[in-house]
């Protein structure tokens, strides 16, 4: 799949991690929307989308900005994303 890379997502608010594929192609605050959503629906625990979230790189604590396209980016397979409510 070249649409798509396999990123490992870890949310510490909540103590849970995904494997998740997101689309190369999408604005960052678009992927963000919807892991938010889809953690969500999973967990049975909502997160408020109305909070500003903060997507980083483990591995180089690189922090992505809203309006970065994933390609122009570091993410790839197997990168580990951390999530976190900027609370």
């Amino acid at each position: 799949m070249k649409n798509k890379v396999l990123v490992k997502l870890i949310v510490p608010e909540l103590d849970v991690t995904f494997d998740v594929f997101v689309p190369v192609n999408e604005i960052l605050w678009k992927i963000k929307k919807l892991m938010i959503k889809s953690i969500s629906d999973i967990t049975g625990i909502m997160l408020d989308l109305n909070s500003e979230y903060v997507l980083l790189n483990k591995n180089n604590c690189n922090v992505y900005s809203n309006n970065d396209v994933l390609i122009n980016t570091d993410i790839r397979n197997g990168t580990e994303l951390v999530l976190i409510s900027k609370v």
